[in-house]
């Protein structure tokens, strides 16, 4: 196995044990950037030169006895709404192309407090407002979607050009490409993780959060970067927590929410068959399976796009007027149609945000967390713009992506996502788990159990 192969945690375990270098780590990634990059875009810019030095200096750190812990020397990207002093932050747009980071954001900065080590900032959707990531292919098969809108790490992580890496999260843009490139993708409890520094889609549904090889190195991440930031107006002041989940599989007593509806309707039979195969599973580990209800459905894709159409527009609405030109199509239609909403519309998505936040209350005290899948299909071929379901209903991909993630965007509630196999196509499939606004050792514990019944993943094969 070569180093840039290596998961988050093994890697730590061996730099800590002296028996890896960060020199070596990051020289095995880079070379692992040269071969594949030119295939996958799932970079804006590679830091190569800084990457080394950062390596250098954190080797030269451990030897002297000044380990940070787990993420020192790791390689990691990040996500390119994430300033870092001095780089560009282009949102993986023309708007952007002037664009420099004064400073750090909070999570760069907490980051690189660990001693983790930045290879590149990773494309986005522009602006994170879309689901595909056109410019970056899926790491499994170039010639599908990638995810989005954090399509660019999920593509980095699943291919070795990072052990890890930092997304964003509006409707599932962590958890869609995660699953659709076959890795884990964790978006924390709304407020969790401090977003100041980092580019806003809509600031009522934004979350930053990991995307990691397994569980236990998307716990190792969130552990640096929670906790409070007054710099954030929605930050929480929770006391430090390290989310690493205990070796053990064992789930006895966790009671497992198995939706009856919304989550299973329309939905590839693929898909369906794996998310509850792995349910099953959870069961086998000492789970309790219990059936729920989800309420409110038929307003949750309202109340999605009631609140992030208006917010994004309201964000973009000086360079939407000045340069418009510079924006993509589909990106410039979105934020246009935000002009055109009234107020009374975004007031009743509120309105309905918080009657929805109230029954999942109710439902999550019955369950300790909620097992679904995280998307209805696996990854389409790019430039496909419609799915039909199997009673004939057409739906839009990014409609159908964002449908089954959303929700959890919308409550603030953890969900995390995690790869469960892969359909005839070799394609992966992703199960999400949700649980209680901050219960994210719950759901990480789960996931750590579960994948620690099934074989030892493999790096995507397109790479």
């Amino acid at each position: 196995m070569q180093p840039y192969e290596l998961s988050l945690s093994a890697a730590a375990d061996l730099i800590q044990a002296r028996q890896l270098s960060p020199v070596e780590l990051a020289d095995s990634v880079l070379e692992r950037v040269e071969q594949v990059e030119p295939h996958l875009q799932a970079y804006v810019t590679v830091t190569a030169e800084h990457t080394r030095r950062a390596a250098r200096q954190a080797g030269n750190d451990i030897a002297a006895g000044r380990y940070r812990g787990p993420l020192h020397g790791i390689p990691m990207g990040l996500k390119d709404l994430i300033d870092v002093a001095g780089a560009a932050t282009s949102a993986s747009s023309r708007v952007r192309a002037d664009h420099r980071a004064q400073a750090d954001s909070t999570v760069a900065a907490r980051l690189s407090a660990a001693g983790a080590v930045l290879v590149g900032k990773t494309h986005t959707h522009e602006f994170a407002y879309g689901l595909t990531t056109p410019q970056t292919g899926n790491a499994w098969d170039t010639g599908r979607v990638a995810g989005g809108s954090s399509g660019g790490s999920a593509v980095a992580v699943a291919a070795g050009t990072a052990t890890f890496a930092l997304g964003t999260d509006t409707g599932g843009s962590i958890r869609v490409p995660a699953a659709l490139n076959g890795v884990v993708g964790l978006k924390p409890t709304y407020g969790l993780v401090p977003r100041h520094g980092v580019t806003s889609l809509s600031w009522s549904l934004d979350h930053a959060g990991p995307v990691t090889r397994t569980a236990e190195d998307a716990a190792l991440v969130l552990t640096a970067l929670a906790g409070h930031d007054p710099r954030d107006p929605a930050s929480l002041a929770t006391p430090g927590t390290d989310y690493r989940p205990a070796p053990d599989a064992d789930l006895t007593g966790l009671r497992v929410g198995v939706p009856r509806n919304y989550y299973f309707d329309h939905v590839d039979e693929e898909v369906e068959a794996a998310v509850r195969r792995a349910i099953d599973q959870l069961r086998a580990l000492g789970a309790r399976l219990v059936e729920v209800e989800i309420p409110m459905t038929r307003y949750i894709h309202a109340t999605q796009w009631g609140l992030m159409v208006p917010e994004a527009t309201a964000y973009h609405e000086n360079t939407l007027r000045t340069v418009p030109e510079l924006y993509q199509t589909d990106v410039r239609v979105l934020l246009e149609a935000g002009e055109l909403m009234p107020a009374g519309d975004y007031l009743r998505a509120q309105r309905a945000r918080t009657l929805m936040r109230q029954e999942w209350a109710r439902m999550l005290q019955e369950v300790d967390l909620i097992a679904a899948p995280s998307v209805p299909a696996t990854a389409v071929k790019a430039g496909q713009e419609t799915i039909t379901w199997a009673d004939g209903t057409v739906e839009g991909v990014s409609d159908a992506y964002v449908r089954l993630s959303s929700p959890a965007n919308i409550t603030g509630v953890p969900s995390l996502s995690v790869p469960i196999g892969h359909d005839a196509a070799g394609m992966p499939i992703g199960m999400q788990l949700l649980g209680r606004p901050l219960g994210e050792s719950v759901l990480l514990r789960a996931g750590h159990a579960y994948e620690r019944t099934q074989p030892a993943r493999e790096l995507a094969r397109a790479a």
